[in-house]
């Protein structure tokens, strides 16, 4: 727009809401309170003008140039990410993705303003309305030890869990929080050596002590196959946990976000 367009447009505003808006101080012009208040309202209707109107042409996977962005834990790159990206790559070759780790309250955020496109994983804080969710897989946890461990056995139990070191996962809003409040419910208490944000530094802490790690069991048959490590079974009930994609509902319509989505739903064709 043109400099008198602009001030034209001012002009209306202000009339019609009967405030300046905007005020010259020795710092330029600066909005007045009134249009404080309205910044986060407006950025609502035109993000879902974009949402509902604008994205609503037809997006070409072969052609788009579109960064998509996934928020994942590190487990989830491991596991997750090779094959999506394969896919992503096959039908978008001029498409790049972007992964990010944020906490759950910026990731609220993100995936509303459209910083982020999918969360995939375990994520309760996205269970509201403004969400929608869709289950891609269930796993159960297992236990690792170093393959030369006294201890090792096809299962453990429940006293041998409990004597022993334990290395956990303390990533807020990841998989072993969920793991530790269903232990604790049941008055089970695990004597912590280590905790630790990342799942891959479980692998090499495991192989060079005598420590154990209860981890998803995707993950630990993953290691074990290039590890010094082996998989046990918990000899005593361990909860299972449904693996979720999430996004905004302002994005069900997005001609990209739902072409993600049905990338990532066909690598878990069955449920798992």
């Amino acid at each position: 727009m043109s400099q008198p367009a602009v001030s034209m447009a001012l002009n209306k505003l202000r009339s019609a809401l009967g405030d300046p808006l905007f005020v010259k101080t020795g710092r330029g012009m600066q909005p007045t309170p009134r249009a404080c208040t309205l910044i986060d309202p407006t950025r609502e209707i035109l993000q879902r003008v974009h949402a509902e109107v604008l994205a609503s042409e037809q997006f070409t996977p072969a052609t788009t140039t579109k960064r998509f962005v996934l928020a994942l834990s590190d487990i989830g790159e491991l596991m997750l990410l090779p094959r999506l990206l394969q896919r992503v790559r096959d039908e978008a070759p001029h498409a790049s993705v972007e992964t990010v780790t944020m906490s759950p309250e910026a990731l609220v955020v993100a995936l509303e303003s459209g910083e982020v496109d999918l969360a995939i994983g375990y994520f309760p804080d996205l269970k509201n309305r403004n969400f929608f969710q869709q289950r891609l897989f269930s796993h159960d946890f297992v236990c690792l030890l170093r393959a030369e461990h006294p201890l090792l056995a096809q299962e453990i139990s429940l006293d041998q869990f409990l004597a022993m070191g334990h290395i956990v996962i303390n990533a807020e809003g990841r998989d072993e929080p969920m793991c530790e409040r269903f232990l604790l419910r049941r008055k089970i208490r695990r004597r912590v050596v280590l905790s630790t944000s990342h799942f891959m530094s479980i692998p090499l802490l495991i192989a060079t002590s005598d420590l154990i790690a209860t981890v998803p069991r995707a993950f630990g048959e993953f290691v074990a196959r290039f590890s010094n490590i082996r998989l046990v079974e918990p000899g005593f009930e361990m909860p299972s946990l449904d693996l979720k994609q999430h996004w905004h509902r302002k994005y069900h319509k997005d001609g990209g976000n739902a072409w993600l989505r049905s990338l990532t739903t066909a690598l878990f064709p069955t449920g798992m």
